[in-house]
Parts: C-alpha cells; sequence; structure tokens
C-alpha cells in the first residue's frame, strides 16, 4: 500500500489516501519512483484535486508519517507537525 497526502495551498495536509501496491509496484519500485505512479493514479484516475506527496507509513522516508494538520516542509522534504513548529519558536 503507499500513501500520499494532499496538500493545500500552504502545504497542510487535509487527508491521506492509500493506492494499492498494483498501481505502484511496476514492477517493484520503491520510493521516490512510486510517487509518480501515484500522483498519475490520483490526476488521472481518481481525479483529486491539489498536490499529493508520498508519505511512508513507518517513517522510513521523509520523517514521519504525514497526518491531517501536519505541514510538508519542502526544504526538508519532509513532513512535520504543528507542535514541533511551535516548539521550535
Amino acid at each position: 500500500m503507499g500513501y500520499f497526502a494532499q496538500l493545500d495551498e500552504n502545504d497542510v495536509v487535509q487527508q491521506v489516501i492509500s493506492i494499492s501496491n498494483d498501481v505502484l509496484n511496476e514492477p517493484m519500485f520503491t520510493f521516490p519512483d512510486t510517487e509518480p505512479l501515484g500522483r498519475a493514479f490520483i490526476a488521472n484516475t481518481l481525479k483529486l484535486p491539489g498536490e499529493f506527496r508520498q508519505t511512508s507509513y513507518n517513517g522510513s522516508f521523509r520523517g514521519r508519517y504525514a497526518g491531517i494538520g501536519d505541514r510538508y516542509d519542502s526544504d526538508v522534504d519532509g513532513f512535520v507537525s504543528p507542535m514541533s513548529e511551535v516548539e521550535d519558536e
């Protein structure tokens, strides 16, 4: 299963959807090769609007699994919790 976070205009996660490995493993791709496959499936088949970034359920890439309200930080190519941003201030 692959997981993709839908981002709003401020890169805040709105929802996380799952996509079957049947779509992503052609033949046996792994991240980052699976991200464009998933994004194409979301746009062309699911017809969902917005920007999507792949997230890892076990945190093996992009720092952590994206949750609703988290923010995608392009500087670190990862998801950050709103609480960790408050703590940094």
